[in-house]
């Protein structure tokens, strides 16, 4: 058997696939348009541009604090047999309504309460959906597999990005203000995002799942059960608190970006221009890394990424020109569906298959904790120091301390 047959997709892998297809496409709204639309909100209102910039990351760390809460008692709960897809679907469509409906309100503060509600929806949907890895594909696949989501989620999340971007650039030729051309395009990405789910939904089956007899009947003792193992294999906690220092980073700047052009005077257009460019750049990027995990182990893969975020994050310091952020564009689209894909993978392999929805719930604690620990270190550091670029200075050394740990999880693999 030739090496493509080996990893060629099975439908349940594609219909996995397109799930990331249609996430991604709120993803790529969170950190470029919605910033912008929220800025044009808080405008009015009469908030200064530090401010604004103060509020939307404290905005950023409250659904994720949300999330970190709520994240393990879900995944706890989903692993019982028959729970997962209908919980999925349940995120699904509160995320989807809840960005469908962010086009209404005039004030920025009923905005935040909507677009909270839409985001904890969808982080919540990825700790059931990340889960499922395991359900879907083989060990020996999942590298392929995961990667193969991440690039084709940010090169599908292009397609109603653009109608978005072009409703944005030129709805006012079309006789729509910027607000119905912005409440147009959260419309369409509710809508993608909900027709990518449908043939996971129809397909998925959760083979891997705790049986009512090996269950803890109370559910937070099954969590504290778990959490005791996790502590106990060392090989799972180095990894677990390893990531939450790298993704920190990582989301950092995913999520901050747009804001963070924004706060140093780039044009809308062109900060919207350099991410819509980190998405083509992303896709062939991610696709590599999965190659390269055919190859190469993942140990390797991860480190190489947290070392080369370490390098974007200094530069993102002394960034001053618009073509700097095109630079930072391109940089970021190189290594950021490695970081995340193989992260997921690796994790999925030296965790308990029936107990993978508890396990990323406590992953996603990690992930959205050091998310919201680093939008609020951004907040904190320029709201006391004035200075937007000494908090991506601070959020620098996460990834130092990540890699570090991350080394360290792999020797007790050894």
């Amino acid at each position: 058997m030739s090496q493509s047959e080996k990893f060629k997709l099975t439908k349940l892998e594609r219909n996995w696939i397109l799930y990331d297809v249609g996430n991604s496409a709120f993803t790529l709204l969170v950190s470029t348009l919605i910033p912008i639309f929220f800025n044009s909100l808080t405008k009015e209102a009469g908030m200064s541009d530090t401010r604004y910039l103060s509020v939307w990351n404290v905005a950023l760390a409250v659904s994720t604090i949300i999330v970190a809460f709520m994240g393990p008692p879900l995944g706890a709960f989903a692993d019982k047999k028959g729970r997962k897809k209908k919980i999925f679907a349940a995120t699904i469509f509160l995320g989807a309504a809840g960005c469908l409906l962010m086009g209404f309100p005039d004030k920025w503060m009923a905005f935040l309460i909507i677009f909270l509600i839409a985001r904890c929806a969808y982080q919540l949907s990825l700790v059931i959906y990340d889960s499922m890895l395991g359900d879907v594909t083989t060990d020996e696949r999942s590298d392929d597999v995961s990667s193969q989501g991440y690039a084709f989620g940010y090169i599908g999340s292009v397609i109603p990005f653009i109608v978005c971007l072009l409703l944005y650039l030129f709805g006012g030729k079309m006789g729509l203000s910027e607000k119905m051309s912005m409440a147009l395009g959260f419309v369409i990405v509710a809508v993608w995002w909900v027709v990518m789910s449908l043939p996971l939904l129809k397909m998925y089956k959760q083979r891997n799942y705790i049986t009512e007899e090996n269950a803890e009947k109370n559910l937070f003792a099954q969590l504290g059960s778990t959490l005791k193992d996790m502590y106990k294999d060392k090989r799972v906690f180095l990894f677990v608190v390893a990531f939450f220092f790298y993704i920190d980073g990582v989301y950092t700047i995913i999520n901050t970006s747009t804001a963070y052009g924004k706060a140093l005077g780039f044009t809308s257009t062109s900060l919207l221009l350099a991410l819509l460019l980190t998405q083509f750049v992303a896709f062939p990027s991610a696709l590599l890394f999965g190659r390269l995990a055919r190859k190469y182990r993942s140990e390797i893969l991860i480190s190489v990424c947290i070392i080369a975020y370490f390098g974007i994050a200094l530069f993102a310091v002394f960034m001053t020109r618009q073509i700097h952020f095109w630079i930072l564009a391109v940089s970021v689209g190189c290594f950021q569906g490695g970081i995340q894909s193989l992260s997921r993978s690796y994790f999925t392999r030296i965790i308990p298959a029936e107990k993978s929805g508890q396990y990323f719930g406590f992953l996603d604690i990690c992930g959205k904790g050091a998310d919201a620990l680093g939008s609020l270190v951004l907040a904190a550091v320029t709201t006391v120091t004035g200075e937007k670029r000494l908090g991506v200075a601070v959020i620098s050394s996460f990834f130092v301390i990540g890699l570090v740990l991350f080394r360290m999880s792999v020797k007790k693999a050894r």
